[in-house]
C-alpha cells in the first residue's frame, strides 16, 4: 500500500451538504486523518456543529460571512477559520470555500439544533 493519496477534484462529484454542495477529496474508509473539501456555498446553509471533528475553512472566491456561535464574521477570498469541535456555524453568502476536516469528514458527525 502506498504511502500517500492522491485525488483529483474533476473527478469527484460534488453531494449536497448543509452549506449547499461538497465535492470530498480523500473520503475512504483506509484514510483516518483528514478530508480535504471543495465546498460551494449557497445562501441557503444551515446552522450546524460536530461533537467530533475540527474544520478549516479557506475562502476562494466571493464575499459574505461565517456565524460562529451567534458571532458574524465577515468573509472574502483567503480569509481562513478554523472551527472547532461543538461551535454552531454556517456561511452565509455565495462562496467557494475549501473546507479541511480533521479526522475525515463523518455524516454522522453532523448536528442540527
Amino acid at each position: 500500500m502506498a504511502n500517500y493519496i492522491v485525488d483529483h477534484f474533476d473527478d469527484i462529484d460534488a453531494v449536497r451538504c448543509p452549506c449547499g454542495f461538497a465535492r470530498r477529496a480523500f473520503a475512504r474508509p483506509d484514510n483516518a486523518t483528514a478530508t480535504v473539501h471543495i465546498v460551494d456555498i449557497q445562501q441557503d446553509s444551515k446552522v450546524h456543529y460536530h461533537k467530533d471533528h475540527t474544520e478549516i475553512y479557506l475562502v476562494l472566491e466571493g464575499e459574505g460571512h461565517i456565524e460562529l456561535d451567534g458571532d458574524v464574521v465577515p468573509l472574502r477570498p483567503f480569509t481562513t477559520v478554523l472551527i472547532k469541535p461543538l461551535c454552531r456555524h454556517r456561511a452565509v453568502g455565495h462562496l467557494r470555500i475549501v473546507n479541511i476536516c480533521i479526522p475525515p469528514f463523518d455524516p454522522l458527525d453532523e448536528w442540527f439544533d
